[in-house]
């Protein structure tokens, strides 16, 4: 079973905003054993927009389309859809009244003609209520296939793929099981990685798939199986992910489709009411991002002190100025005390100090480009260590985020597991 997903609208291919809805779409479609066969970004254009639809049909069993639905002239995805099914509009009135409803309650701009415009559905698609918005889905049938349109807007196509998509296609087709899981490795790059599990690799049964996904200090090794018995599938890839434990068990951390590392490490926080905080100087909040991202984060992370200029480190953190001048900004010694005056300013169990030259240029310090500091400080030590992550500026700034978290991982391990020995 393949599907093709189609992204519709000039602001994606000039690069305006990042095509984030094929991510999500292929995402669920793989969880219910749709392979997707590939993916296209259209200009809003009528024979761009038709040539799509045929190739994709040829090409594919599902096509999933998003974007081109709104109410302005340059939306013309509704009139293509009715040009390739021999369609016309007509006006939807549960739809009418659906966006009359978001206008009364929600929306302060006048109710136009253009609005109701987007009450116009082609008669032969089966409309798929958009809770959200103002423009509905649509689901069209042709020889045995399936076109979908719905709306660019990611939190409600997110809405339409999960309560009406998701649940007709599982109803509609019969499909083959899909079944992956990624190991996250911390520390080794991919080339030492593939050497040392070769003989592993090289054994794998077939059928099953792996893929090395390199990111910024850290290497996914993806395994995948098809085929019609779920379980028999499950237990492969166990039983694969056990074996491969005895070549790299050392660098594994964890595994992505549990749960990323920084919520991993809130549950851990809040499991033992340990709290967290952070002092990020060349990070500039990106680990505050991470660990106040997820729901309920704040029973785990206290706060941040975004620390950039030199001089906040001393108004803010209480680095001695002193300390600055000797061992420099970007130091052993100024990470440490970073990562303590955080611990003590927020009255934290846990604490993450980072201070480095990102680049491209040095700044404060005389430390080459790529240079970071990572401290950590709980209740029975502080320690730091020095690290070059190159001379990319997002390179290292990812880079120094990540390994930061698994440091503090193995660091709250630590202390659980001396605890526990007292």
């Amino acid at each position: 079973m393949k599907a093709e997903i189609v992204t519709i609208g000039d602001e994606i291919l000039i690069g305006q905003i990042v095509d984030t809805n094929s991510v999500f779409i292929a995402q669920e479609l793989t969880k219910i054993g749709i392979s997707v066969h590939q993916i296209t970004s259209i200009q809003d254009e009528r024979e761009h927009i038709l040539k799509t639809i045929e190739g994709a049909m040829l090409r594919a069993d599902i096509v999933i389309m998003t974007g081109g639905l709104g109410p302005t002239k340059d939306d013309i995805t509704k009139k293509c859809l009715c040009e390739f099914f021999d369609d016309e509009l007509e006006l939807n009135k549960d739809v009418l009244k659906h966006i009359k409803e978001l206008f009364d309650k929600y929306i302060e701009t006048p109710f136009s003609d253009l609005n109701r415009d987007q009450a116009l559905l082609p008669k032969k698609a089966t409309v798929l209520h958009n809770e959200y918005g103002t423009a509905a889905g649509m689901w069209f049938e042709k020889d045995g296939k399936v076109v979908i349109s719905l709306p660019g807007v990611p939190f409600e196509m997110k809405e339409l793929i999960t309560r009406e998509v998701v649940p007709r296609l599982m109803q509609n087709f019969s499909r083959e099981y899909i079944i992956y899981k990624t190991v996250v490795t911390y520390g080794v790059g991919e080339s030492e990685i593939a050497r040392r599990i070769e003989d592993w690799e090289n054994n794998l049964p077939e059928g099953i798939k792996l893929a090395y996904l390199p990111n910024l200090g850290k290497v996914r090794l993806r395994l995948t199986a098809k085929g019609d018995n779920e379980q028999n599938l499950r237990n492969a890839i166990e039983n694969q992910i056990t074996s491969l434990h005895e070549f790299i068990g050392d660098i594994i951390s964890g595994y992505e489709e549990d749960e990323p590392l920084e919520v991993a490490i809130g549950r851990l926080l809040a499991q033992n009411s340990w709290k967290l905080s952070t002092a990020e100087s060349c990070t500039g909040g990106r680990l505050a991002t991470k660990f106040s991202k997820a729901p309920g984060s704040s029973a785990s992370f206290s706060g941040s002190v975004v620390c950039y200029a030199t001089p906040s480190k001393t108004e803010l953190l209480g680095v001695s100025e002193k300390l600055i001048e000797e061992k420099s900004v970007v130091s052993a010694e100024v990470a440490q005390a970073m990562a303590k005056g955080a611990r003590e300013k927020f009255h934290t169990e846990f604490s993450i100090a980072t201070t480095g030259n990102a680049g491209p240029t040095k700044g404060d310090s005389d430390a080459e480009v790529g240079t970071v500091f990572i401290a950590i400080a709980t209740p029975q030590k502080v320690f730091s260590e020095e690290f070059n992550f190159g001379n990319h500026r997002e390179k290292v700034i990812g880079k120094a985020v990540n390994k930061a978290m698994k440091m503090l991982q193995e660091a709250i391990f630590e202390y659980r597991e001396n605890l526990e020995q007292k």
